[in-house]
């Protein structure tokens, strides 16, 4: 029997699937692995290529194999789809991770450390918070409208709402006490998501990286230290665009027979750093708008011909690769300096 050269490992709850091959790409192996029993399953394999999906759990399987003296690799699930043979179990499934990490153009995925991964549950915490609060927001309105009341957008507005609470004629007596839970829910949110953005403020002054990024316009403590938790290395990427492509800020190509067609932006990668590169560039061409961009740049032209949405996204692609550059470069951000023409 042929030594095992790479393994590829779907893993799940409790049922793991593995799958090796040798040098030449033979199968050599196929065997399912309960939880308890992976571990001491890999020990006593010779080392070698490990490869799973980039999927819940993932990592930390990924940092325990490499304790066992394996060369664990990640892929993306989307490049692993397309060598899934017919149907699709978990035995499939394996083998189609197995192919793919023989593919010499493949990519893949840098293995997170555990301090990476908590640094990361900060934003993922206050994301979950506010669709929480938002949630809740919307739907005191949509009842208060059954009743006749209603109020402009935003939480600002629901102190309006609120106060209509203590007019005994404005809603049913059977309907206040409900609505008063949901507001007391929703101020209790509004503080758990002061405190986590305090939390935030507060890592940002500590991290130098971060406080460099912040010398970026439209970048500020939650975007900078999104950046530094949630963004792989700069070194993965050759280039500033390679970095906007991995957020998502690039256009989708339909391109053919030497004919170039763009799309909207791909909204690959990273939901959170997009929405918050592209929130922050919003806060960048509404002040422009209001006092004026710098005469002759960029952005002022790009102000004069283009819609306001479209030149948004377009400076959240250009800061995405500013923000390569100074993660390269280890650099403060230096502004162009502006030419009236």
């Amino acid at each position: 029997m042929s030594e095992v050269s790479i393994i590829g490992l779907d893993i799940a709850k409790s049922v793991f699937q593995v799958h090796g091959a040798d040098a030449s790409g033979r199968v050599v192996l196929r065997k399912k692995v309960s939880r308890a029993k992976l571990l001491p399953f890999f020990a006593s394999q010779p080392s070698c290529q490990v490869v799973l999906e980039a999927c819940g759990g993932a990592h930390h399987w990924a940092r325990e194999l490499t304790k066992l003296g394996h060369e664990v690799r990640l892929i993306a699930p989307a490049y692993v789809k397309p060598f899934v043979k017919r149907q699709k179990n978990d035995a499939a499934d394996a083998e189609a991770i197995c192919e793919a990490a023989q593919r010499p153009s493949m990519r893949f995925v840098p293995v997170k450390t555990e301090a990476q991964q908590a640094a990361a549950l900060v934003f993922r915490a206050r994301d979950l918070l506010v669709k929480q609060r938002t949630q809740i927001s919307n739907a005191v309105r949509g009842h208060m409208t059954e009743h006749g009341w209603i109020a402009p957008q935003g939480l600002a507005h629901m102190k309006k709402l609120a106060a209509l609470l203590e007019d005994p004629s404005a809603v049913p007596e059977s309907a206040r006490p409900v609505l008063e839970i949901m507001l007391d829910q929703m101020a209790v949110l509004s503080e758990r998501i002061a405190e986590l953005d305090r939390e935030i403020a507060r890592r940002a002054r500590e991290d130098e990286t971060a406080r460099r990024l912040m010398t970026i316009p439209g970048i500020g403590p939650i975007t900078a230290t999104a950046i530094t938790a949630l963004a792989p290395p700069p070194g993965t990427f050759a280039k500033g665009r390679d970095f906007a492509a991995w957020v998502g800020l690039t256009p989708r190509q339909h391109s053919t027979g030497g004919k170039q067609r763009l799309g909207a932006i791909s909204k690959m990668g990273e939901r959170t750093l997009r929405r918050l590169l592209i929130i922050g560039s919003s806060a960048v061409v509404l002040q422009a708008s209001r006092r004026g961009a710098p005469a002759g740049s960029w952005l002022e032209q790009m102000m004069a011909r283009k819609p306001r949405m479209l030149v948004t996204v377009a400076l959240a692609n250009k800061t995405a690769r500013i923000v390569w550059a100074v993660l390269t470069k280890n650099e403060d951000y230096r502004a162009p300096v502006s030419v009236a023409a």
